[in-house]
């Protein structure tokens, strides 16, 4: 193309416009079939060279190294065959997609393990209506199944947990917010002394309380001191995890609160703790699992009895971590299997706590439930009102369904 110059006798040409060649993606999480062909392929030589070598070429024996061993195998030979069709980048890719999967793979199989074996030992005590519904103080080592349960260690729990919940949720919560918000030299002095309690065996943990509550109070063992103990090991875990959640908050949503007139606690209750509400439940679920679990607190601070006992201020009481550990040393196989769906109705418990937390903080942040819908639109309508009345409008409308604020 050519353009006139002021000239009449020069004319200009126009550069060519320059080729650009568009750049290929390279596609690393595409899944194709020779990568199934690649990890079958993969699978079966790791098997053969693992026999081969355990039978034939070393003196090598034992499930757990043949397992090792085969794996090793197949992550090596499974990379062997990728770089044979891959570049590096694919390979290394498709190696580490290997092994997180693999890895996750074996805990979901090994926590599958866990809870199949508990109720599969527990399944003659499980069907019964009195395991839950009866203790056993009328049930002794020789009696069947359809006599006793566990009622007494069902209420226990109950009741320890939630009197540790009582203590350990504002005073967690609290203190992480006050190590998020307030830095300074004793947040960092909390901070350590925090993480030095993550590691605080529980026995001393129950010692202390042992020591101090029983002991130097002149208190008899209960419930309440269980609940006490079961809150000094769930304090820690509940006060780092809810840092670690309060820190994760972006700066922005509370620089924007404080920009427009909020103050600095205003702005953690309305805008940093909503945030962080899903995080903080699971940091409560984190404290409640490790406390729900205890048993040597528990034995030192709650005793052990076989009646139930619904008053945790007064005489011993019983968990379900220390029945099961209780039930399980006899040598009979009905106080044995007693032992066994008394763990399995703990992990359902737990499992009942998880869900219940989800529900209560799983909504994310702006998510509104439809109450809170509804209320929003009521507030809204009333705003319209107050602002039309301000401005002098001779008859404030309002809209359809919603009432003159009063």
């Amino acid at each position: 193309m050519t353009l006139l110059d002021p000239r009449p006798d020069v004319a200009v040409v126009e550069p060519a416009a320059e080729t650009f060649v568009a750049e290929v993606r390279v596609r690393t999480g595409t899944l194709r079939a020779a990568d199934i062909y690649a990890l079958v392929g993969a699978a079966v030589a790791a098997v053969c060279l693992t026999s081969i070598l355990f039978t034939r070429l070393a003196p090598f024996d034992g499930t757990l190294g043949y397992v090792v061993i085969a794996y090793v195998l197949f992550v090596g030979t499974y990379a062997l065959i990728t770089s044979l069709d891959e570049p590096g980048p694919i390979v290394r890719d498709r190696v580490a997609t290997v092994v997180v999967h693999s890895l996750a793979a074996s805990l979901l199989a090994a926590l599958a393990f866990l809870l199949l074996f508990t109720a599969y030992r527990g399944r003659e005590a499980l069907p019964n209506l009195n395991f839950y519904t009866q203790d056993l103080s009328s049930a002794g080592p020789l009696e069947p199944l359809t006599v006793g349960g566990i009622r007494h260690a069902i209420i226990g729990t109950l009741e320890q947990i939630s009197i540790a919940l009582i203590i350990v949720i504002p005073l967690g919560l609290t203190c992480a917010v006050f190590l998020s918000e307030v830095p300074g030299r004793f947040s960092r002095l909390v901070r350590t002394v925090v993480e030095a309690m993550t590691a605080l065996p529980s026995i001393v943990a129950g010692l202390f309380i042992y020591a101090t509550f029983v002991l130097s109070l002149g208190r008899e063992k209960s419930g309440l001191a269980a609940g006490l103990a079961i809150s000094v090991m769930m304090l820690p875990i509940v006060i780092r995890a809810a840092d670690v959640v309060l820190r994760l908050v972006p700066a922005q949503l509370k620089e924007a609160s404080l920009a427009l007139g909020a103050g600095q606690w205003r702005t953690v209750w309305h805008v940093t703790l909503p945030t962080a509400r899903s995080g903080l439940a699971t940091a409560v679920i984190l404290g409640s699992a490790r406390g729900i679990g205890e048993t040597s607190p528990v034995l030192l601070t709650a005793g052990f009895t076989a009646a139930t006992n619904a008053n945790p201020f007064s005489g011993p009481q019983v968990s379900l971590p220390l029945a099961v550990f209780e039930l399980v040393k006899s040598p009979q196989p009905t106080q044995i299997a007693r032992g066994f769906a008394a763990a399995a109705v703990l992990l359902a418990l737990v499992l009942l706590l998880f869900v219940l937390a989800r529900v209560l903080g799983g909504r994310g942040p702006g998510d509104l439930s439809p109450r809170q819908e509804r209320r929003r639109v009521v507030a809204s309508a009333a705003d319209v009102y107050r602002f039309q009345a301000r401005q002098g409008s001779a008859t404030p409308t309002l809209p359809d369904n919603h009432e003159a604020p009063r």
